[in-house]
């Protein structure tokens, strides 16, 4: 029996502006160590036996970041699947239900967010073994935190102390919305209540019988999507009038709340956390004598119990205590850490007044590599381009803007209308108005380039394609 990992990597994660952010939310940054959430999650499945490479749901905004990272850690075989419209995680895992079956009827599924941070990955790896029989048997095994503090911001599960499954494993009593500070408290002292991970473990025909059992309606719209689901180079895409017909829920609304005997809780104490808000994010960082954590160049005095985090200027901080400072190249946070959790709050504000710092930041990503802003005033603006190896942008126009292009590092294969020349470091060419043309790195290293645009309108849906190597519609 194998076991097909389900990475469930949606959201926006606005509670981690502004570093997080719609274009690129926070299980792609690497926020708790090295490597980023998602490539954690994956990472951490290697010592589970009898794995399988990993289903990936995700949509199209962010299939080339998924793609990008997961091939920066190796992983081969990746199926990724796109959701055309956010329906939540019951309808995304039935979906993930759906396709695994269609290749073996008593395909197993381990349920993971993408943006999870997990300090114990030998124990977690020793719980999924422990649970696996039980998922093999036909049951929904959800997995439960033991809580380390009276948390107000996760759901719980109350075990069933008399009804013992074996090996770390317990019958579900009920799922507790988020608590008060009382009520987590009480929790907390009781011994019998856990913190609920939303990760999951269960054969695809379980999770399918349950869900035609408590939302039929809901399996009947995914099923079609499925059913009708096209491939698009590596990524599946599901339908999209199909699945948007299906309502939007979550996994424990939807089903887990609703099966009585067929849940089995797994606990353990795994160094868990969802690094939902920048004040956990704060509670797992290491600390020094002041109770501090600075990430990046940061010059502090006097400064106690507070969570620094520069990205690319000096940030100095004096006289403090409790506060969160996160800066970027273009936004800069301070907030006290008990309303850390309200963050989504300035990003509706921002969302309100159309301001583009709550969707991408000055650098943004492409499946050929990424572009920052380095100046722009009056019919002009300032790239930097970095093009990966072997990768090419679209071959392409413009109506309202010129280009001038110089190489910093690497080679460029430049098409310049009817001519295509290569350019190394230190040269350059200028592409005309309403000219054809293409860029593409033929090389095995990075290539950075200025790019001088200049003209009557500099905005990015200025851009006819006439081919693409990554499947990107007109003005896409």
């Amino acid at each position: 029996m194998t076991i097909t990992p389900v990475v469930l990597c949606g959201g926006s994660g606005t509670r981690m502006w502004p570093l997080s952010r719609s274009g690129y939310p926070k299980q792609f940054l690497a926020l708790h160590g090295e490597e980023t959430l998602l490539q954690q999650t994956v990472g951490r499945l290697s010592g589970v036996s009898a794995i399988e490479a990993p289903m990936v749901i995700t949509n199209d905004e962010q299939r080339f970041l998924v793609a990008e990272q997961l091939r920066q850690i190796n992983v081969k075989g990746a199926r990724l699947v796109l959701e055309p419209v956010g329906r939540n995680t019951g309808p995304a895992i039935a979906a993930a239900a759906l396709i695994a079956a269609k290749d073996d009827p008593e395909a197993v599924l381990l349920v993971l967010p993408a943006d999870h941070v997990i300090e114990n990955t030998a124990l977690f790896q020793q719980v999924v073994e422990r649970a696996l029989p039980h998922a093999a048997a036909g049951k929904l095994v959800t997995f439960g935190i033991e809580p380390t503090e009276p948390h107000t911001g996760y759901g719980y599960i109350r075990r069933d102390a008399a009804q013992d499954c074996g090996g770390g494993a317990y019958q579900v009593a009920e799922f507790v919305e988020k608590p008060n500070a009382a009520r987590a408290k009480d929790f907390l002292v009781s011994g019998e209540y856990y913190w609920n991970s939303g990760m999951f473990l269960f054969r695809a025909d379980a999770y399918l019988r349950e869900l035609a059992l408590f939302a039929p309606d809901v399996l009947e719209h995914v099923r079609n999507a499925v059913d009708l689901a096209q491939q698009d180079l590596d990524f599946l895409r599901l339908n999209r009038e199909a699945f948007s017909a299906s309502r939007s829920d979550s996994i424990d609304y939807m089903v887990m709340e609703h099966t009585g005997d067929a849940v089995v809780l797994a606990a353990a104490g795994l160094g868990w956390s969802d690094v939902g808000t920048w004040s956990a994010l704060a509670a797992i960082s290491a600390l020094d004598d002041d109770g501090n954590t600075f990430t990046g160049d940061v010059v502090s005095h006097g400064t106690s119990n507070s969570f620094v985090r520069s990205e690319h200027r000096m940030v100095a901080v004096l006289g403090v205590d409790n506060l969160v400072v996160v800066e970027t190249a273009d936004a800069v946070l301070v907030a006290s850490k008990e309303n850390a959790q309200d963050v989504k709050k300035i990003v509706d504000i921002l969302n309100a007044q159309g301001r583009i710092e709550s969707e991408t930041h000055r650098r943004v990503f492409r499946p050929w590599g990424s572009y920052e802003g380095v100046d722009s005033g009056e019919r002009f603006q300032v790239k930097r381009i970095v093009v990966n190896p072997g990768a090419s942008l679209s071959l392409q126009m413009h109506y309202h803007r010129a280009e001038h292009w110089i190489v910093v590092s690497g080679t460029a294969r430049v098409v310049n209308g009817d001519t295509t020349i290569l350019l190394s470091e230190n040269q350059s060419t200028y592409i005309p108005l309403g000219t054809l043309h293409r860029l593409e790195n033929p090389g095995k290293v990075p290539l950075e380039m200025i790019e001088v645009q200049s003209g009557s309108y500099l905005g990015e849906d200025d851009i006819v394609r006439f081919e693409d190597n990554y499947g990107r519609i007109q003005n896409q």
